[in-house]
């Protein structure tokens, strides 16, 4: 099966059951086109990338998080900082372009936006399997074993984070 028909196929999957996507890319322009792709399949599909405001941002991931939007097309992850329970699937395109944005800590670090939700799944596509895929699938399911090892002996079953979304003009500040 072709890669898109694979990616498309999961989308479907984790939409139906209103879940969120992080289809992850590498340059604003794929970002943008990819955006527009979906949106032309009839996806809920937006991007975030720098040029995008603060505040923009913002309301963008709010979209996501009440299901205005379904699919959340990103470059870097990382450096937001954000923790979005409601996604259950990150896809990461060109996951074998080895370099910052696929190194083996930031593909654990994407992996773990994931793993926030016990539903998750997390799709590295790529032409070829690259040593920081493989250190980084490695070390999830260390970390995944090592999780489930304390769970089953505390009788803990995982469930999704609760996600408070506020209204930006209602969030108060220390001066008020």
């Amino acid at each position: 099966m072709p890669f898109i028909d694979h990616l498309f196929k999961k989308i479907d999957e984790h939409i139906s059951v209103w879940w969120k996507i992080l289809l992850l890319t590498l340059t604003k322009k794929s970002s943008e086109e990819i955006t527009n792709f979906l949106v032309a399949r009839g996806y809920k599909a937006y991007y975030l990338h720098s040029e995008i405001a603060t505040m923009d941002r913002r309301e963008i991931i709010k979209k996501l998080r009440t299901g205005q939007i379904d699919i959340l097309v990103w470059i870097n992850l990382l450096r937001e900082g954000i923790d979005l329970p409601e996604v259950s699937l990150v896809a990461i395109l060109d996951a074998d372009k080895e370099w910052f944005l696929r190194s083996t800590t930031s593909l654990i670090q994407i992996i773990g936006r994931a793993a926030r939700n016990p539903k998750w799944e997390v799709i590295l596509y790529a032409d070829m399997l690259t040593e920081s895929m493989v250190k980084s699938l490695r070390e999830t399911h260390r970390r995944r074993s090592i999780q489930d090892t304390f769970n089953k002996k505390h009788n803990i079953s995982p469930s999704i984070a609760t996600s408070n979304v506020k209204n930006i003009e209602t969030v108060k500040s220390d001066a008020d």
